[in-house]
């Protein structure tokens, strides 16, 4: 069965990590559950009969919501995509709107980035103004450094251009999301995890996916995750087993020689499976040899 792909491309997602937590998800879930949703590639990857999901980021909220006005609708929101990208000037490698050979000679790194940085600047001035049209956001994540969503205190999108475009990668992403989605039941929230959680009616076949963010990593997404919030999701956790709801967790346990504590001694617990995920930091983009991550669950084989 092929892993789908978000169409955010969110640095750190888990696709290509699906492979190995999809085999450890269990057999029957009615409702799916994800309070730190981010770009989907875990719900993506799953088989709930319902989706109930969230994220904190109100902003990748309306993303999703917006890709779901399309359903039965694809070429629709291709035209408009395709319009954005034009009215701006950006390159389309998917369209074969390409850089000159030129200028991939005089930047042959940051080619795409040269191109479209004009065009892409003026988009963000233009979406900044009332950030009402999502799907010029959706533009400015794709041409965006690192594909990631990043606002300054004063609420205006600030990520600069990064060296890509919409290619054939995007393209395969966003029908894939489309196709995944059509005909199922899905629910979107932004708000606090255990707001979000607190509100749910679980079932004998509820089942709660998290990744959270990662304590002892220096992710952008991280940033405003701390030991008191790691503690407190661990409380809540084993509440829900309590509850007798099934739950699986990604977190690392070493990295950069750091060392989570918490959620280590916590996590022993339940049942630990190491993942070989290749973590990436998106800082350097080089492997980190030292690091270990796991998934941890409370349900499977034998009593927890």
């Amino acid at each position: 069965m092929e892993i789908i792909r978000s169409p955010f491309f969110y640095v750190g997602d888990k696709y290509k990590l699906m492979p190995q937590l999809r085999k450890l998800m269990p057999e029957d879930i009615e409702d799916y559950i994800e309070p730190f949703v981010g770009g989907g590639s875990s719900f993506l990857n799953s088989q709930g009969k319902r989706y109930i999901l969230n994220d904190v980021d109100r902003y990748v909220i309306k993303l999703h919501k917006e890709l779901l006005k399309y359903i039965g609708k694809k070429e629709l929101l291709l035209r408009k995509l395709y319009r954005i990208i034009d009215d701006y000037g950006l390159s389309c490698s998917y369209r074969n709107i390409v850089v000159s050979d030129e200028l991939k000679k005089q930047y042959p790194k940051t080619y795409y980035a040269h191109y479209n940085k004009a065009g892409y600047e003026r988009l963000r001035r233009d979406f900044n103004q009332n950030k009402r049209n999502i799907l010029k956001l959706y533009i400015l994540l794709i041409y965006g450094f690192n594909h990631m969503i990043r606002f300054n205190s004063s609420g205006e999108f600030n990520l600069p251009v990064g060296n890509v475009d919409f290619n054939k990668n995007v393209h395969k992403a966003l029908c894939d999301y489309l196709s995944f989605v059509e005909g199922k039941e899905i629910v979107f929230y932004s708000c606090d995890y255990q707001k979000f959680l607190n509100q749910i009616a679980f079932t004998e076949n509820s089942y709660v996916f998290l990744d959270p963010p990662y304590l002892i990593s220096m992710s952008e997404y991280n940033k405003l995750w701390n030991e008191k919030k790691e503690k407190e999701l661990c409380a809540f956790l084993d509440g829900l087993h309590e509850k007798g709801v099934k739950f699986g967790i990604t977190n690392l346990i070493t990295h950069k020689g750091k060392t989570n504590v918490t959620f280590s001694k916590w996590a022993k617990k339940y049942r630990i499976y190491d993942i070989d995920s290749n973590y990436i930091s998106f800082n350097d983009n080089t492997i980190k040899e030292d690091t270990k991550e796991v998934f941890v669950t409370n349900y499977g084989k034998g009593k927890v």
